[in-house]
């Protein structure tokens, strides 16, 4: 895993250059902004259990055949499956805006997860719409201003949303 610094340095390196002026703005701003971003994941994690299982409950509101006998979240070792994995999607993506960098969360948990949920016969749409609840909490949740570093955090929150996107489409 490469956070936002190591990546631009690595890149650099590989081309044999010295970094830029643009690559240097880009991780002072980002260094001037990691309060909030600390802030923002803290707050995230602080919620993750109720982010998760309020997206599950909806979710399952709103497909309630996935609960239903047959259904892919039917019995209880397959609801847990199913918690365990909406959790695991979370985790990574609260990795990544803390790292600035979403390689963890195709590394670590979205390569191979689509392959591996068609194999099991898992709705990757069901599993798609399930991260895109957890994205509108979060987002929420983080755009609470209450105990947030003063400042604009769109950008941030653009970053927050761009992870769960890529997560809901490697499953979708």
């Amino acid at each position: 895993m490469l956070d936002a610094f190591a990546r631009v340095v690595a890149q650099a390196d590989t081309r044999g250059v010295y970094l830029s002026n643009d690559q240097f703005d880009s991780l002072k701003s980002m260094v001037a902004e990691s309060n909030k971003r600390m802030d923002v994941v803290n707050r995230l994690t602080s919620n993750a259990s109720a982010i998760v299982a309020n997206a599950a409950r909806s979710l399952f509101a709103e497909q309630p055949q996935l609960i239903q006998p047959g259904g892919n979240a039917y019995t209880g070792r397959r609801m847990a499956a199913c918690l365990r994995d909406m959790e695991i999607v979370f985790r990574y993506v609260t990795y990544a805006t803390f790292a600035g960098d979403g390689s963890v969360l195709d590394d670590r948990c979205l390569n191979g997860l689509r392959e591996t949920y068609v194999a099991l016969g898992v709705p990757g749409g069901s599993v798609a719409e399930g991260i895109n609840k957890m994205k509108d909490a979060a987002i929420t949740i983080a755009n609470d201003r209450t105990g947030i570093t003063p400042g604009d955090c769109s950008s941030l929150m653009s970053e927050l949303s761009g992870y769960f996107d890529r997560a809901a489409a490697a499953v979708g």
